[in-house]
């Protein structure tokens, strides 16, 4: 244990964040250096628990307890050891994960918890500054090829892991470069896509080939991709946007927020043209539909371009301050949260329904909406009803719609691979095995699960390789993630 009075000496510290006006004009990430010594305090104040809920609270199941007392004394080369034996990019969850260990932390049940995600990602840094982190190529080959399909998270998890077996791994990805919702999908004052491009060059160097600009399916015909190789892992993101279908969501200014955050992100990197129709929030009267992590994204975005106003709108109540009995510890609570984009400006609103969009010559001037009031029916279920007389109008510019992910793209590749799909419209695919209904093909992340965490894309990435191996070679020595690894 670290320090067994740690957590009676020392309160709950965050990192500091760069001032609201000095970080709204530029897109580095918001957050200050924190002295070392007192990363120290934060994880002296684990109490290294006879039974770590925050494992069970983490779906990689990082060994939390051990690399908190390796930071303490300072022997942060092991804590780096510690921290990849369970997660291939901890600068990538230490960065953008909503720390469900956090939430499952003992101590968080009187307390505030331990600030595990502060010090998972100055390991992670730590090593590179230090050089500790260097390509790790495997020591023999098996002439086994796999395909991964998609470069996020779980793909990239699964591509490093099973090229360490010895695999010969070839990811696919249909935009222009690697990285999915981590190249642009995440803006750069979240992730600055150096940390991205880094681990993209270890890889490289540990042998991983990578396609960027081939869409599966389409360039490359599902026939083809099964012809050539041993092994498919659909790692694809879930793609398709929920829409909001209401009378005037046809008028120009209406974007998908996957429509207006790619293209800040391409902008940044130096690779937008700038004959190309842009989306931009300058100077205008910008509502975002949709509460969440995308519509905080879209927010700090639309303040670095220099929006005239902002609104985010939610259609659900606003969550309460802290957990009450709907949610006891350890699970990861539904409380009300301020992100760095909410420090920085603009009206945060619950319980609108939008309506409508009215506006002329073919532009959005105007969002209708309607307050609503939730209950709950004797079945536990809750239902909607709207306010009578509560109905507004706004003007508005632009609206951006970060209403969440239905299900992955079905088009192309999985129409053409036949795999079988559940009851939302994800590919089937059990946590036994990753197998799809199809032999050879298995499927992780967002595109088997859904919508998730990063966490989550990660685990299921390094599962799936697990499952992916042992098919190759009849067994496999690749750990499984969380609980399972045991």
């Amino acid at each position: 244990m670290a320090d067994p009075r740690g957590f009676l000496k020392y309160s709950r510290e965050n990192a500091p964040r760069r001032p609201v006006a000095e970080r709204i004009q530029d897109w580095i990430e918001v957050y200050a250096d924190f002295p070392e010594e007192r990363l120290k305090q934060q994880a002296a104040r684990c109490m290294d628990c006879g039974i770590p809920f925050c494992h069970q609270g983490c779906p990689l199941g990082n060994i939390i307890p051990d690399w908190n007392d390796l930071v303490y004394r300072g022997r942060w080369k092991e804590a780096l050891a510690e921290l990849h034996a369970t997660n291939n990019f901890p600068e990538f969850t230490g960065k953008l994960c909503p720390a469900p260990c956090e939430s499952a932390c003992v101590l968080g049940i009187n307390q505030d918890p331990v600030t595990i995600k502060r010090v998972e990602e100055t390991i992670a840094l730590r090593g590179w500054d230090e050089g500790w982190i260097v390509p790790e190529p495997p020591l023999f080959r098996t002439g086994k090829r796999v395909a991964i399909v998609g470069s996020g998270p779980a793909g990239l998890a699964a591509a490093q892991q099973l090229n360490r077996a010895g695999h010969t791994v070839t990811v696919f990805e249909r935009d222009d470069r690697i990285g999915g919702l981590l190249r642009y999908g995440i803006p750069d004052f979240k992730m600055e896509k150096r940390f991205l491009d880094r681990r993209l060059q270890q890889m490289e160097a540990e042998g991983v080939i990578f396609r960027p600009g081939v869409n599966v399916g389409v360039d490359l015909p599902a026939a083809e991709l099964r012809a050539s190789f041993d092994a498919i892992v659909l790692a694809g993101g879930c793609t398709v946007p929920r829409d909001l279908p209401v009378p005037g969501r046809e008028l120009d200014g209406i974007h998908f927020a996957m429509e207006y955050l790619p293209q800040q992100n391409r902008r940044v990197a130096g690779i937008w043209p700038e004959d190309r129709p842009q989306i931009t929030a300058k100077d205008k009267r910008v509502v975002i539909l949709g509460g969440g992590d995308t519509g905080a994204d879209c927010l700090g975005t639309a303040h670095r371009q220099g929006a005239r106003s902002v609104h985010q709108f939610e259609i659900l109540p606003r969550p309460p301050e802290a957990r009450d009995e709907t949610m006891p510890w350890p699970l990861y609570p539904m409380i009300f949260r301020t992100s760095s984009a909410h420090e920085e400006g603009g009206e945060r609103d619950w319980c609108i329904c939008t309506k409508a969009f009215s506006g002329s010559n073919g532009r959005v001037e105007k969002l209708h909406a309607v307050r609503v009031a939730w209950h709950t029916n004797a079945d536990g279920r809750r239902t909607m009803v709207e306010i009578p007389g509560s109905e507004f109008e706004m003007e508005v510019d632009l609206v951006l719609l970060a209403l969440g992910f239905v299900h992955p793209q079905r088009e192309g590749l999985l129409a053409d691979l036949g795999v079988e799909l559940d009851a939302r419209g994800n590919v089937k695919a059990s946590t036994d095995s990753y197998a799809t209904s199809v032999p050879g093909v298995f499927a992780c992340g967002d595109m088997r699960r859904g919508q998730s965490l990063i966490v989550w894309a990660i685990a299921e990435g390094r599962e799936a390789a697990h499952h992916v191996d042992a098919y190759l070679m009849g067994t496999s020595a690749l750990p499984l993630a969380g609980a399972r690894r045991f």
